[in-house]
């Protein structure tokens, strides 16, 4: 049985030292070494301070600021502790409910705006955390943003365009404009100031 027992130990605790221990030392610094902005957290600073993330979307509820895709996600919106989506089918009466919802939530907020609200202002991601809508979206809410702020029409909708990401190499993805970022660049602005 001794015979046994010891080669088993011995593996047991010369894996547990390398998978448990080495490897992920090993990781974690060729991590911070090759990646570090990504290792930290893909972090966003204002003033040296984290803000954000530019991976994971914020709640934007004021009518002054941008507002990004709803999430799903629980128990607060944009949990990164429970990335998830609704798994909410199209037939779902819950899911048009919702959508309903969110479209009386965005006419309430902008009554004037009678434009189709693109489709990504009222539909969760499927991981609940994106913090990218597309540039329609963006478009439609500046109108909002700008009267609210006593901002001409006409920068806003300037900064949106400045802040619109092109797909990665001109071919992957689709235009978008990280929503977060868009309204540091907003709080920046000076009513009667041009962006940037």
């Amino acid at each position: 049985m001794k015979n046994i027992l010891r080669p088993a130990l011995v593996l047991f605790l010369a894996l547990t030292l390398l998978t448990g221990v080495a490897y992920p030392l090993l990781v974690t610094g060729l991590a911070q070494l090759l990646f570090p902005d990504q290792a930290a957290g893909s972090l966003i600073l204002r003033d040296g301070k984290p803000v954000g993330s530019r991976l994971i979307g914020q709640n934007f509820t004021d009518p002054g600021h941008f507002w990004g895709r709803p999430s799903a996600t629980s128990p607060m919106p944009y949990n990164a502790l429970a990335s998830s989506g609704s798994n909410q089918g199209p037939l779902n009466p819950a899911l048009a409910d919702a959508v309903k919802g969110r479209i009386d939530a965005l006419r309430a907020a902008d009554p004037g705006n009678t434009a189709p609200v693109p489709v990504d202002l009222v539909t969760a991601s499927a991981s609940g955390l994106d913090p990218h809508i597309s540039p329609a979206a963006a478009r439609y809410q500046a109108a909002r943003v700008a009267r609210v702020r006593h901002l001409p029409l006409e920068k806003v909708q300037e900064l949106v365009a400045q802040e619109t990401e092109t797909p990665w190499l001109g071919l992957l993805g689709e235009p978008r404009v990280h929503v977060l970022r868009l309204n540091l660049a907003l709080e920046a602005l000076k009513p009667g100031h041009a962006p940037g």
